[in-house]
């Protein structure tokens, strides 16, 4: 088990702790991930959260530009200037900080969301949404037209 898979909604305590869930500790285990690195979605209200996987992926496109140019500068403030650090308490869980709170929308229910080498938090009803609407895109492009326009099975 080395992939963050499946989705659960876990309740945030009063204090503003979640606990991950048992599947996704069990994978950060596996990978010997000791530091959980999050950082906002460029395009959705979410927070992606992984390993030194998730940064390297970063660091290495950085790499790939000028260190003098602005598309360097943007990705250097994305991933390290808006980015945050996730403590396990002793416990397995983490703080729903103001920092996710703001980007996701998050209050007082998240969703995991597995996403193979790392995983989402997200508001779970963004999630709902967003799940139906990804699949109705899926079986639009499968049938080449829209949605809507496909032949019931």
């Amino acid at each position: 088990m080395d992939r963050f898979l499946s989705n659960f909604v876990h309740n945030i305590d009063a204090k503003g702790r979640v606990s991950v869930p048992a599947a996704f500790r069990q994978v950060i285990s596996t990978r010997g991930i000791h530091d959980l690195f999050a950082m906002r979605s460029l395009t959705h209200p979410v927070m992606d959260v992984g390993g030194p996987e998730l940064m390297e992926r970063f660091e290495r496109r950085m790499d790939a530009q000028d260190p003098f140019s602005e598309t360097f500068q943007d990705l250097s403030i994305f991933a390290f200037g808006d980015g945050t650090y996730l403590k396990f308490d002793s416990e397995g869980r983490i703080m729903m900080t103001d920092f996710i709170r703001s980007h996701t929308g998050i209050k007082d229910r998240v969703a995991f969301v597995g996403a193979r080498d790392y995983f989402q938090l997200w508001e779970p009803d963004h999630f709902e949404t967003y799940r139906n609407e990804a699949r109705e895109r899926l079986l639009a492009s499968r049938s080449g037209g829209t949605a809507s326009a496909r032949a019931p099975e």
